[in-house]
């Protein structure tokens, strides 16, 4: 009897432990895709850049206009290039098992070119275009986006940027379709003197994309660090992200360290997942 009791107070323990296990956010579980902007490897070429993403474990990237393709491939990843340079960004993500979700930051400049990479988006399978628009042609962009099915993320790069400011974005995509929100650059937010946190919780339901970050000082000429050892208070960033229900793209745009960045990178997922098992 003893015996069977102490195996039925084990089982109990061991089942709860796993449910209480089973409860904790990940990001799968939210529904939160983490990728790299390959802006993070601009010092190698694209095949190389693929080459560190497989390393890291992560399956989804953000491309860059103008990034030497490589691996014995011509041409570069502009959103201009041929149909032989395309088709080697496609063997070359699929030889690595990774799928390009994103791509910007671009800002074409006449109609015609905005139509082209439209045209390069659909093809390539992008999800959200991230660029910075202005505000003459939100109306364009706008019917672009809806008629390809394609998002735009309005990136900020800091001030005085045109969109450095949550509330410039707010007032010039007010009026206009779902399809055009934020691509929220937070690091830049931190250089901008603003803080990371309260401009997720203006921007709520307006996010398409997240360039995440964090920073070692709030200056404008701060460096990133790892996720969760700097003063951008990542968790808090997390819990507003998940409190808003938002689900895309967290792109790792690491610009520190540039040759030797791939074992911060490697922490910054780490405690990305560790802080997000411990969100509420």
């Amino acid at each position: 009897m003893k015996k069977t009791f102490l195996f039925a107070m084990t089982m109990i323990t061991v089942m709860t432990l796993s449910m209480c296990s089973d409860n904790k956010p990940t990001p799968e579980k939210l529904g939160w895709k983490l990728a790299v902007q390959c802006w993070t490897f601009k010092e190698y070429t694209f095949a190389e850049a693929l080459g560190k993403i497989k390393e890291l474990g992560v399956k989804y990237v953000e491309a860059y206009p103008g990034q030497e393709i490589g691996g014995g491939y011509e041409g570069t990843t502009h959103f201009t290039a041929d149909a032989k340079a395309r088709q080697a960004m496609k063997d070359l993500l699929k030889k690595n098992g990774l799928t390009l979700v994103n791509y910007g930051v671009v800002t074409p400049k006449t109609k015609d070119e905005w139509i082209q990479l439209f045209e390069f988006a659909k093809e390539m399978g992008i999800e959200t275009i991230n660029s910075e628009p202005k505000p003459p042609e939100m109306d364009l962009v706008d019917s672009l986006a809806n008629a390809y099915g394609i998002n735009i993320g309005i990136h900020n790069h800091p001030k005085p940027s045109f969109y450095w400011s949550p509330d410039t974005l707010l007032k010039y995509i007010a009026g206009h379709s779902d399809r055009i929100g934020s691509c929220s650059d937070v690091g830049h937010w931190v250089r901008s003197g603003l803080d990371p946190v309260e401009c997720l919780k203006k921007l709520d339901g307006h996010i398409k994309s997240l360039h995440f970050k964090d920073l070692n000082e709030k200056d404008r000429k701060a460096h990133d660090v790892p996720w969760g050892t700097g003063i951008s208070n990542v968790p808090a960033m997390l819990q507003v992200l998940k409190d808003q229900g938002y689900k895309g793209v967290f792109s790792v745009e690491y610009e520190y360290h540039w040759k030797s960045s791939m074992p911060e990178i490697k922490e910054s997922l780490q405690n990305f997942r560790k802080i997000t098992s411990e969100l509420k």
